[in-house]
């Protein structure tokens, strides 16, 4: 049996509940394999997922698909050094990131 996180989307409805993803400009902290960006990107403007992890954002950057391309994209990065103007991002997600 393979392990399945989050089957009945609840992570993702509270997402959608407390952020307004449709359009935005959006950082997601600490994205790892981009499991979560998958499931929201398609409703944003942009968004840019940065992690230290740099086997996660590898695969996160193979799993992107051509459509979303355009959109998302990732960067090894710690997130107390990100090279980002305050007014870069309506929505900042930090997702099982603590």
């Amino acid at each position: 049996m393979s392990l399945q996180i989050d089957p009945e989307e609840i992570e993702i409805r509270h997402l959608r509940d407390f952020a307004a993803l449709a359009g935005a400009r959006v950082l997601e902290i600490g994205c790892g394999d981009a499991r979560l960006t998958w499931r929201y990107a398609h409703a944003t403007q942009r968004v840019i997922g940065v992690d230290v992890n740099l086997t996660r954002l590898l695969e996160a950057c193979q799993s992107t698909s051509a459509e979303l391309a355009a959109k998302v994209s990732f960067l090894a990065a710690d997130a107390v050094f990100l090279p980002f103007p305050r007014a870069a991002f309506d929505d900042v997600i930090l997702a099982w990131s603590l």
